[in-house]
C-alpha cells in the first residue's frame, strides 16, 4: 500500500475540512464546516496551483442559527457553487432540521454576487453532484421515515438547477426524493454519503454504515431504473464517505472509519490502497479522511479528524487541520 504524504497544514481558521471542488481556474476549493469549534462558522478556502491557501469567503449563515456548516459542494457550468449546509450534523437540538442547500456565486475576492436557498428544513444534507440540469444531494438520515426493519433510512434528493425555496419535510411526501437506502449495520446507523457519476451517467452512492457502493441506473426519462449494491468487501472497505472517479473509471473512496483510501475498479472490485493508524496528520497520515479529489495528477484527501466513537480509528481531534496526498495509480 502507498504511504500517504502531507499535502498541507491548513490555516487556523479551519478546524474541520470536508468537501472539495475545482474551479474554472484550476484552484482547489475546500469546504470547511468547522464542526470542531462551536465558535467557528463554515468557510470556503481557495488553494492555488502553488499550494497557497487563503479564505475565499465565509458561507452565509442560517438566519435562525447564526452559523453555517457547509459540507459537500459542486460547481455548475455557469460558475454557480452549490453547498450542502448540514446544520444538524452535530446532533444539537437547536440545529435539528435546519439543513439547507445553497446556490451562490462569488467573485475572485470572495464578494458574494448572489445567494439563494434551493432547499431548507433538511435533516442531514451531505454530498452533492451536478449533472445536466439537476443537482443530486445525499441526505444521510431520514429519521422521520420508518422502515419495518427498524433500520435507518436515507436518500438522494434531486432538484432542478433553477428551483429555489423548496421546503423539505424529510418524509415520503417529499416529491424530490429520487431513491432511498436502508443501512443494515446496527453498529453504525449512518446512511447515504459519498456521491459520484460515471462517464455513462450512472450514479454511485456510498452507504456509509454498511460500507457499500450502490449503483443507480436511469430510464431515458430520468426516473430510476435500478438501485443495487455494486461493490461490497468489508475487509477492504469499512465505511464510504466522499468519493471521486478518475478518467479511467476507477472510483476512489474515503474510508472515514478506518483512516483509509480505497479504490474501486470498474468491475466493482475494491482495493485498499492506503491506510494510516490513529495519527495527528502532521506527517501526511490519513487522519480520518472525509473526501478525496483528483488535482494536479494526485489524489488529495481532506482530513476531518473529529469523530472518535467506537468503530473509528481516530481517537481525538488535533490542530492544525491537515490534508494528505497520494499518487494517482
Amino acid at each position: 500500500m502507498q504511504k500517504p504524504e502531507l499535502f498541507m497544514l491548513l490555516p487556523d481558521y479551519v478546524c474541520t475540512p470536508d468537501g472539495m471542488e475545482i474551479d474554472t481556474e484550476e484552484n482547489l476549493i475546500l469546504s470547511c464546516p468547522n464542526y470542531a469549534d462551536d465558535n467557528m462558522s463554515g468557510c470556503m478556502v481557495r488553494i492555488d496551483k502553488d499550494k497557497n491557501a487563503s479564505k475565499w469567503f465565509d458561507v452565509p449563515v442560517h438566519p435562525d442559527t447564526g452559523i453555517a456548516r457547509n459540507m459537500g459542494i459542486a460547481f455548475d457550468e455557469k460558475g454557480y457553487l452549490y453547498i450542502c449546509d448540514n446544520q444538524g450534523w452535530s446532533g444539537r437540538e437547536d440545529l435539528a432540521f435546519k439543513g439547507r442547500v445553497l446556490k451562490l456565486k462569488a467573485d475572485k475576492d470572495g464578494n458574494l454576487e448572489s445567494c439563494k436557498v434551493v432547499a431548507y428544513g433538511m435533516e442531514h444534507p451531505n454530498g452533492i453532484r451536478i449533472r445536466d440540469n439537476f443537482m443530486y444531494v445525499t441526505q444521510s438520515c431520514l429519521t422521520k421515515v420508518k422502515n419495518p426493519s427498524g433500520r435507518l433510512v436515507s436518500c438522494v434528493y434531486r432538484f432542478g438547477l433553477e428551483e429555489e425555496n423548496i421546503h423539505i419535510t424529510n418524509s415520503p411526501e417529499d416529491k424530490h426524493i429520487l431513491t432511498t437506502f436502508i443501512t443494515w449495520n446496527e453498529a453504525c446507523q449512518y446512511g447515504a454519503d459519498g456521491i459520484a457519476f460515471d462517464k455513462e451517467g450512472n450514479l454511485y452512492v456510498g452507504n456509509f454504515g454498511d460500507g457499500t457502493i450502490h449503483r443507480i441506473t436511469f430510464h431515458p426519462d430520468g426516473s430510476v431504473a435500478d438501485n443495487k449494491v455494486y461493490a461490497k468487501d468489508p475487509i477492504q472497505l469499512k465505511s464510504t464517505d466522499g468519493m471521486v472517479f478518475d478518467n479511467r473509471g476507477n472510483l476512489y473512496i474515503a474510508d472515514f472509519s478506518d483512516n483509509a483510501i480505497v479504490k474501486m475498479y470498474p468491475d466493482g472490485t475494491l482495493e485498499r490502497i492506503s491506510q494510516s493508524p490513529d495519527c495527528d496528520g502532521l506527517d501526511g497520515g490519513l487522519d480520518q479522511p472525509g473526501e478525496p479529489i483528483i488535482w494536479q495528477g494526485k489524489i488529495i484527501a481532506s482530513c476531518f479528524d473529529l469523530v472518535t466513537e467506537e468503530g473509528k480509528v481516530n481517537t481525538k481531534h488535533e490542530m492544525p487541520a491537515t490534508m494528505s496526498q497520494l499518487r494517482l495509480e
